[in-house]
């Protein structure tokens, strides 16, 4: 009996597991990863590859591929980037794989369209800020929707496990090694406007995933915690959970106030706890996803 109802709970898991996709949100995801790979394809061809400034990772390789033979980008981030598709199938699923193929053949469709458009700009400083803020946002939403445009990550999973750098690491120095590689084959200015656009395409693919609404965690340690959990459900109409503490030097119990706000509302929760209690200990952290529990908030005053 036992048995059976292990086997029925294993089946009901693997049922929610391979739960189909609404059609709603399966058009919404398709719309999306439209957008950030045209998005890209803008930001290449209108603003980046004109004015020889390159990207990191696949893209940037394959920009130099590009300008080395004289072949289409579109074709060269096709043919870089099919490998990691069987390994994001590997290692992450069916859908990613899916999505991030279907990202890369309408960004590779988009470049091939948009070749023979004039150049927005000359300027390679303006190319380089705003193309980098277009390819970030392109390739961010691409990300924030279940795809890739880029198979660097991957390879910096796998080769982490063989080398004691972390992922981040990996990504880094395969970048900087890329980018460098532009001070040879354009210039070494360019290679610099590359370095800036990178930075900005980095900059823009976090906010694009996280929001500008990003979230925070937020831990308050204070004898007064009664007061300020009542203010802050109060004042900024968030909910907060009381957790139990020992101060690792006093062996006193603590009561922890923990709680998710904005970081918009960062300074008034900073003021609430400053107004109540100068000497209680505030620690704030970045939090990338917030999802379930009572998370929305409540009318304040």
């Amino acid at each position: 009996m036992a048995k059976e109802q292990m086997q029925l709970k294993r089946e009901a898991i693997m049922q929610l597991q391979h739960r189909k996709m609404t059609k709603s949100a399966f058009f919404r995801r398709g719309l999306f990863l439209f957008i950030g790979a045209v998005l890209m394809s803008v930001g290449l061809e209108i603003f980046l590859v004109p004015n020889r400034i390159i990207d990191g990772g696949i893209t940037g390789i394959s920009i130099i591929l590009s300008y080395l033979t004289q072949g289409p980008i579109g074709v060269f981030l096709t043919l870089l980037n099919i490998p990691f598709l069987f390994i994001g199938y590997k290692l992450i699923g069916k859908t990613f794989a899916l999505s991030t193929l279907f990202a890369i053949l309408v960004m590779s469709a988009g470049t091939a369209l948009l070749h023979p458009v004039k150049e927005l700009t000359n300027d390679p400083l303006l190319a380089a800020v705003f193309g980098g803020i277009i390819l970030g946002i392109g390739v961010g939403m691409v990300i924030r929707f279940g795809g890739s445009l880029d198979g660097t990550e991957i390879v910096a999973i796998l080769v982490s496990k063989k080398i004691p750098f972390s992922v981040g690491e990996i990504v880094m120095f395969f970048n900087l090694f890329i980018l460098g590689s532009a001070g040879f084959v354009y210039s070494w200015d360019r290679a610099m406007y590359s370095l800036i656009a990178y930075f900005i395409a980095y900059k823009m693919i976090d906010v694009t995933i996280e929001g500008f609404d990003e979230s925070k965690s937020v831990w308050i340690i204070s004898d007064h915690f009664r007061e300020i959990g009542g203010a802050i459900m109060d004042r900024l109409g968030r909910g907060v959970t009381y957790l139990e503490g020992e101060g690792g030097f006093s062996g006193d119990n603590k009561k922890v106030i923990f709680c998710v706000i904005t970081r918009l509302e960062e300074a008034k929760l900073k003021s609430i706890v400053d107004g109540l209690d100068p000497k209680a200990f505030l620690a704030v952290g970045n939090i990338h996803d917030v999802k379930g529990g009572r998370f929305k908030k409540k009318d304040i005053h």
